[in-house]
């Protein structure tokens, strides 16, 4: 966690270098203006690649901290969403998952993308249909998104676990207010995700049970964020989540909580960069690890 906020501090440092007292613009930059609030006016299009790698070591057991090989797990989520609506409070959208994970290996050897079934698994796993909404048309800092998701990775036994096998109707709701003069900001996201499918139980001794663990399942993740942003196209921030799964007829729920903090900036007017660290503080059948996360966004705005 040190090195992590080290190399955070050290961009920091990079970026502040570059300003100067006239380098803050007039006009709200992207990162500022476009949170996940936001939604697009029409013809606008935003499109997102966020790379997620978690690595643990430990892991709880029932409440008994439990140290074992190391395993890995990349996630890097594809989103595209465009405005539809003339008053923009419409966007539709699709997202892809596409994961890499493998076990008693270094960190980074997620990169290899490798399927030998045996210590390494990738494919892209679901695919999401998505609309986002602002149901309340003088909160324009309120909005939902709905997303579907379908699994369309082979069903397959291995030792690894890919990613949950699971049809997935996932809905968040977003909420962010800035104060200080455009200095601050607060963000918080509540969700409610429906995990439907197969129970372990019943799954064949050709597929994997694992995968199952959270069928028939609501997982209710909380998020904040507090943001301060030194210049309009640069900001700081360090967030906290809470995770509870609960079961629905799996008989397996879950928790755990979180901390990071991370950074974000302002490449040019369409690009913006992120970068991110998160530690696992405890949990509860949960893993024990840390996050880290690198994040593109390309907004085509009028």
């Amino acid at each position: 966690m040190k090195k992590a906020i080290l190399l955070l501090l050290t961009l920091t440092m990079i970026t502040f270098s570059g300003y100067s007292q006239d380098d803050d613009d007039s006009e709200k930059s992207n990162i500022l203006t476009y949170t996940p609030s936001k939604l697009l006016n029409k013809g606008d299009w935003d499109f997102k690649i966020f790379n997620n790698l978690y690595t643990q070591t430990k892991f709880d057991d029932r409440g008994t901290t439990v140290t074992g090989n190391r395993s890995n797990f990349f996630t890097s989520i594809i989103e595209i969403y465009t405005g539809v609506s003339d008053n923009s409070r419409l966007n539709l959208g699709i997202i892809i998952n596409l994961k890499s994970n493998t076990f008693d290996q270094r960190a980074t050897s997620v990169f290899s993308f490798g399927n030998n079934k045996i210590d390494s698994r990738s494919a892209i796993s679901n695919i999401g249909l998505s609309a986002k909404i602002q149901p309340f048309k003088n909160i324009s800092n309120f909005s939902y998104q709905g997303t579907f998701f379908i699994p369309v990775f082979k069903d397959q036994l291995s030792p690894v676990f890919l990613d949950k096998r699971s049809y997935i109707f996932e809905n968040r709701f977003f909420y962010d207010t800035t104060f200080a003069n455009d200095k601050f900001q607060f963000f918080a996201e509540a969700d409610f995700i429906f995990n439907f499918g197969e129970k372990a139980v019943d799954a064949s001794v050709d597929e994997n049970v694992t995968e199952r663990f959270a069928n028939n399942s609501v997982a209710v993740p909380v998020s904040v964020f507090l943001s301060y942003f030194p210049s309009s196209n640069f900001t700081v921030y360090v967030n906290t989540q809470h995770y509870e799964l609960f079961d629905l007829g799996n008989n397996f729920t879950q928790n755990y909580t979180l901390v990071g903090l991370g950074t974000k900036y302002q490449i040019s007017k369409a690009l913006n960069l992120e970068l991110s660290y998160a530690k696992f503080v405890r949990g509860r059948d949960s893993g024990l690890g840390e996050t880290f996360n690198l994040g593109l966004r390309y907004l085509l705005t009028k």
